[in-house]
């Protein structure tokens, strides 16, 4: 989202940021308002509106801070001589996770804002690519497979389950236990040699 070149870009902007993510977080993004964040912060309605327009303009900052997030999530160090599937499997795990983490009272806005940001989108659909044609090159995985296909289906896959474990108040463990399972089986019908 671009700035306006007149508004203030200060670390009262970074405390504004946050006090939105934690009573997002909290209390739902829904439920997020002006009123609310400057009341949290203890200034005025002058002090926000010099640095945004309104909640939402915030709510979509906390939303790309926490995609930020969610992608170094997959950048973790991947080792291409270890267990390919086992760290695909961890890379994935490491998404439920931090969703829990991250999402659970902007799950909704979340699922919307992922729908509707064609960067983010983009941004996972090449990395799990990369991921499919490092296992192609090794042999790994099915040479018949088709990566694009395939890489929406695993982000279909992952950012369903995350959204719909969070939405139904599945507790992470169990969550976690089913996304494993599932996902192992998932990745089982792309091993080569099936």
């Amino acid at each position: 989202m671009e700035k306006d070149p007149q508004m203030i870009h200060d670390a009262v902007s970074r405390k504004i940021i946050e006090t939105t993510a934690a009573l997002a977080l909290n209390e739902g993004a829904g439920e997020v308002t002006v009123r609310k964040i400057i009341r949290a912060l203890g200034v005025t309605n002058r002090v926000f509106y010099n640095r945004f327009h309104n909640a939402e303009e915030v709510l979509s900052l906390v939303y790309q801070d926490m995609a930020v997030q969610m992608r170094q999530s997959i950048l973790e160090q991947f080792d291409p001589e270890a267990d390919f599937f086992g760290q695909i499997t961890d890379i994935a795990s490491g998404t439920l996770k931090l969703s829990y983490r991250l999402k659970l009272g902007m799950n909704q806005y979340v699922f919307i804002q992922d729908s509707i940001s064609a960067e983010n989108f983009l941004w996972w659909r090449e990395r799990i690519r990369e991921l499919i044609d490092l296992g192609k090159r090794k042999r790994l995985v099915r040479q018949d497979l088709d990566c694009d296909k395939i890489s929406y289906a695993i982000w279909c896959f992952i950012r369903g389950y995350n959204t719909d474990a969070l939405a139904r108040g599945i507790p992470e463990a169990e969550a976690l236990d089913g996304f494993q399972y599932s996902f192992g089986v998932l990745l089982e019908g792309m091993k080569a040699g099936k």
